[in-house]
C-alpha cells in the first residue's frame, strides 16, 4: 500500500506518490503473491491505518486484513491514531529491526517474522542516492535504473 502522505513525515521531504507508486510496482512486478495498491490516493489526507482498515473492511467484508511492519514503526504505535482499535481488529507482522526490542504495550496480536535481519533501510538507500553511492543489490535493478533515469533522491 503506497501512503500518498505519511502523517509522520513531512509532505515536501516525500517522493511524489505517482513516482513512488511507479517504483513499489516496478519492485514486486516478478512476485505475483504481491498486489500493489494505491487506494490510499482518494482518501482524506494525511493517511492514517485506521481509516484505511475501515475503508477496506467495509468494501471488502469478506476479507482479513493484516498489517505488516518492522519492529521500529511497532515501537511507535502506541502514538498512532486509534491505536488500541487498529490492534483490536489487526493481527500485526512484524519483521525484527536490529536495535529495536518488541515491547507489546498494547496487547496486539503479533506474529514475528522468521527472515534474515538486514542492516537496510529506506532512509538508507535514499541517503546512499543523495551520496551518489551505488545502490546496487540493495534494490531490484528496474528500481535502480527508475531511480537514476529520474533523478529520485539527489540533492
Amino acid at each position: 500500500m503506497v501512503s500518498p502522505q505519511n502523517p509522520h513525515k513531512k509532505e515536501n521531504t516525500l517522493l511524489n506518490e505517482y513516482h513512488r507508486l511507479h517504483l513499489v510496482k516496478l519492485a514486486t512486478e516478478n512476485d505475483e503473491r504481491i498486489k500493489v495498491s494505491d487506494i490510499e490516493f482518494s482518501l482524506p489526507r494525511p493517511s492514517f491505518t485506521i481509516d484505511t482498515i475501515t475503508y477496506l473492511t467495509e468494501k471488502y467484508p469478506q476479507h482479513e486484513f493484516s498489517i505488516l511492519m518492522g519492529a521500529d514503526s511497532f515501537q511507535n504505535l502506541p502514538n498512532w491514531k486509534n491505536a488500541t482499535q487498529l490492534v483490536e481488529r489487526c493481527n500485526i507482522f512484524i519483521y525484527p529491526r536490529q536495535g529495536f526490542s518488541i515491547d507489546n504495550k498494547l496487547g496486539a496480536r503479533i506474529q514475528l517474522i522468521n527472515a534474515p535481519l538486514l542492516s537496510l533501510s529506506a532512509t538508507y538507500i535514499r541517503n546512499c542516492v543523495a551520496e551518489s553511492k551505488s545502490i546496487r543489490y540493495m534494490v531490484p535493478d528496474a528500481v535502480r535504473e527508475e531511480i537514476e533515469k529520474g533523478g529520485y533522491y539527489k540533492k
